[in-house]
């Protein structure tokens, strides 16, 4: 993943009349981390689709290089299949011509780690919050995306998941990968750098 990086000059983001920050600059280089913080409707979520590329931003510039996975609150998992059929939808898209059949046993160990692999049966719309959190991480692990976006990776989730969770966001670091976290609750990232979004409020 060496290679990784986002560039954000002098980002400013608007919803609708209203301006919700301005001003934002960082640098982010593979293996390192930051939480995003700040109150619900400062802008933690727009923030993470602007460098998405999913929102535009209404001043400033945002440059990366890496393939992007973002996991916020819609798991993208169709609820009207089971679990197994979902995912496999996604494996079939972000599998790599050179990969042969290790896309599944991946696959398969990621389940396993993250306790669903007896729900793969279970239509998607059966699931609690956590399950389907945990399934859009299995979902993000098989994407193999340089940059992780988590917004709020934490809601939903029991102490276990919560904890599993960190621990698979720093072996993504570890690996030279980066990640991006917005929420307001604590998370245990070693050496990650933090931005207070209420410091850059309109």
């Amino acid at each position: 993943m060496q290679g990784a990086s986002i560039a954000i000059d002098d980002l400013a983001c608007r919803r609708g009349d209203r301006l919700l920050f301005r001003g934002v600059s960082l640098r982010l280089e593979d293996g390192e981390a930051l939480q995003v913080t700040g109150s619900n409707g400062i802008g933690k979520s727009s923030l993470l689709r602007i460098v998405a590329g999913l929102a535009p931003a209404y001043a400033g510039r945002v440059a990366t290089s890496g393939a992007i996975g973002l996991v916020d609150e819609r798991p993208a998992l169709d609820p009207g299949q089971t679990l197994g059929a979902a995912l496999a939808f996604w494996r079939r898209i972000d599998a790599s011509p050179d990969d042969g059949n290790r896309p599944g046993e991946e696959q398969a160990d990621h389940l396993t780690r993250l306790g669903l692999a007896g729900l793969l049966d279970v239509p998607v719309r059966y699931l609690s919050t956590g399950q389907k959190k945990r399934a859009a991480l299995v979902r993000l692990l098989g994407q193999k995306a340089a940059i992780w976006l988590l917004d709020e990776p934490l809601n939903g989730l029991d102490t276990h998941a919560a904890a599993l969770t960190e621990t698979l966001a720093a072996e993504h670091c570890a690996a030279g990968g980066i990640a991006v976290i917005a929420s307001h609750q604590p998370f245990a990232l070693p050496g990650m750098r933090g931005l207070a979004l209420a410091e850059y409020a309109a």
